[in-house]
């Protein structure tokens, strides 16, 4: 999904094997982009499974993992902000804490679904 917080921009689906980065946009809020389109939103269905690179110092000393990871897209039902990633130990990171340049790769697109998985509280 998008960020409610990313609704005053253009967006578009998220789509398979392709490259996003993580951006901040001029309303502060981060999300993802395609590279050479700073502008349009990437929206993804909560539970796609993700490969991130170039995790920042910060997330890997806090969390305890390294540049690269896979991870799943979750949803957090707490905060200002709900889109967020889950790492394979279970904990809940918001994209405002992964901040920008953090690139994202779509290992699989999942079908459509109704409900999205829920996370209850970010790991901070």
């Amino acid at each position: 999904m998008c960020d409610y917080s990313l609704e005053m921009y253009a967006s578009r689906p998220a789509r398979e094997d392709e490259k996003y980065v993580t951006t901040r946009f001029s309303s502060g809020s981060i999300g993802f982009v395609a590279p050479g389109d700073p502008t349009c939103a990437i929206c993804m269905q909560y539970d796609t499974p993700l490969t991130l690179e170039n995790l920042p110092e910060h997330v890997r000393a806090m969390y305890g993992v390294s540049a690269r990871e896979e991870v799943v897209f979750a949803r957090i039902e707490t905060g200002a902000y709900k889109d967020a990633v889950r790492f394979a130990d279970g904990r809940v990171v918001s994209l405002q804490q992964l901040g920008p340049d953090v690139s994202a790769t779509i290992r699989q697109l999942l079908e459509h679904r109704e409900t999205p998985a829920r996370i209850a509280e970010p790991a901070f």
